[in-house]
């Protein structure tokens, strides 16, 4: 029997599915660059008219041209938006590379001007003087804002709230390291119970009321269920995760200082879930185009199976779909019309070594134009239209028949918090050549962790050279 507590109301969408909740804290973020922003195109501009308009009055009318200064301060904040002093933290105040972006860009800008008018160009004192003015205003602009920051962040004002999830041996410690950084209020602590199931609801509800702009969770707490950083992310919080002694590497991960310690970082999106439904979006477009495209390929296929053995052309089994709700897969039927009948005879055979799967190379219940359409994966192209109908997904953990999954342990039932796919990471990563559950466990654990538009896209590739090569198919 299903574990009731794991079967859930069927529209619950799926893990990484957003109502398109705003990133927690945006205003604040994007407040600060646009002072920085403004600050910058303000002292540029000083230095620009000061250079050319009192420095040495009896050049030409060009120097005071606007489409020259335009064209400096595009440039110029082309290369300081690259350098990242637009970030929060210490790069807004990284005053070297500061004088870096804008030195390139004063040389960069001199000879742009040089070749444009190589007779009528604007003195390169003139340029020496606008590099140093600029450089100036910049900085010193720059430093008045960080220290009107420090001192409203003194005063509680402007500060992004926090929460902690860790031992509670550590929280002393990691408090003390937030407020090291003088811009985060500490709105709560927890140990990692607080993300258990029975628990989990009841803490990301707390997390929405309080409005917690960013988490800092220790890796105990999460590493056996990273995959619940999407909830977070869903939510718009961004997560640091404590260091460890281990090296962290994720997919979705940058590296942030708390505290002038690094913290591996994931950040919240500006529009949370955007991602997954341009997913559902390609799924829908992408398996209609399909349909339509391979109709001649579905009624040649659906003519040699009535050629070959007696029996219906579609094969339909209830599968767990998202949430644990059960639907029904089709595909093209590869075996004898009492082939499940007949599989209890033949559990004895199975090759996968813990049973939970049914796999067996030379299965004798699979028909002669069966063995071709497996061979190329053609008996799953009917699973395009329940892909259509919003039940799978071209690429996901693949649906299992109730079968295995009434040997599930707890632990397994994350893969049914995603949608399933009609192929994935295992299908890629050696199919039938994989006879172990718990690998099949850990590759679709790692595509829920490190799931993006790309790498579906990546799968999607490597799905049709699998195909091509047969790997692994029987």
């Amino acid at each position: 029997m299903l574990n009731s507590d794991l079967v859930v109301d069927n529209f619950k969408p799926d893990l990484r599915s957003a109502n398109a909740t705003i990133q927690r804290g945006l205003f604040i973020r994007l407040l600060r660059i646009i002072i920085l922003i403004f600050i910058d195109i303000l002292s540029l501009s000083a230095a620009w008219y000061f250079a050319t308009n009192y420095t040495f009055p009896s050049q030409p009318i060009l120097t005071n041209n606007l489409s020259l200064l335009l064209v400096s301060l595009g440039i110029q904040f082309t290369i300081l938006a690259t350098t990242g002093v637009y970030r929060a933290g210490v790069h807004r105040r990284d005053y070297a590379g500061i004088i870096k972006a804008v030195s390139v860009s004063s040389i960069l800008l001199f000879f742009i001007t040089l070749l444009d008018e190589p007779t009528n160009h604007i003195l390169p004192s003139t340029y020496l003087v606008y590099w140093l003015t600029s450089i100036t205003g910049i900085c010193t602009f720059r430093l008045l804002f960080d220290l009107s920051t420090n001192f409203l962040r003194h005063k509680g004002i402007i500060r992004h709230s926090m929460f902690v999830i860790a031992d509670a041996q550590q929280k002393d410690e990691l408090i003390e390291i937030i407020e090291k950084d003088n811009c985060y209020k500490v709105e709560g602590f927890a140990d990692s119970s607080c993300l258990d199931l029975r628990n989990r609801e009841d803490t990301f509800k707390f997390l929405r009321d309080r409005n917690i702009e960013e988490v800092l969770i220790s890796w105990d707490s999460i590493k056996n269920r990273f995959f619940l950083y999407w909830y977070f992310y869903n939510t718009g919080i961004t997560v640091h995760i404590l260091p460890t002694e281990n090296q962290l590497s994720f997919s979705q991960s940058r590296f942030s200082l708390i505290g002038e310690l690094p913290f591996p970082t994931i950040a919240a999106p500006l529009l949370a879930g955007l991602d997954f439904w341009i997913k559902r979006l390609f799924d829908f477009c992408f398996s209609l185009f399909l349909i339509i495209l391979f109709t001649p390929i579905y009624l040649s296929i659906a003519i040699l199976i009535k050629l070959d053995s007696p029996g219906p052309i579609f094969f339909r089994q209830k599968r767990l779909g998202l949430h644990g709700k059960q639907f029904l897969i089709w595909k093209f039927r590869t075996m004898v019309p009492n082939a499940e009948k007949v599989m209890a005879e033949l559990e004895a055979k199975n090759e996968m070594k813990d049973g939970v799967f049914f796999k067996m190379k030379d299965d004798p219940r699979v028909t002669n134009i069966g063995k071709f359409l497996r061979r190329y994966s053609l008996d799953e192209l009917p699973q395009l239209f329940n892909v259509l109908l919003g039940e799978m997904s071209l690429i996901g953990p693949r649906p299992l028949p109730m079968r295995d999954v009434e040997k599930f342990q707890t632990k397994h039932f994350i893969r049914q918090e995603v949608l399933p796919g009609i192929t994935g990471l295992w299908q890629v990563s050696g199919r039938s050549n994989i006879d172990n559950f718990e690998d099949v466990i850990k590759l679709d654990m790692k595509y829920i962790e490190n799931w993006s538009i790309l790498f579906d896209f990546r799968i999607l590739l490597q799905t049709l050279r699998v195909v091509l090569q047969k790997t692994g198919a029987y």
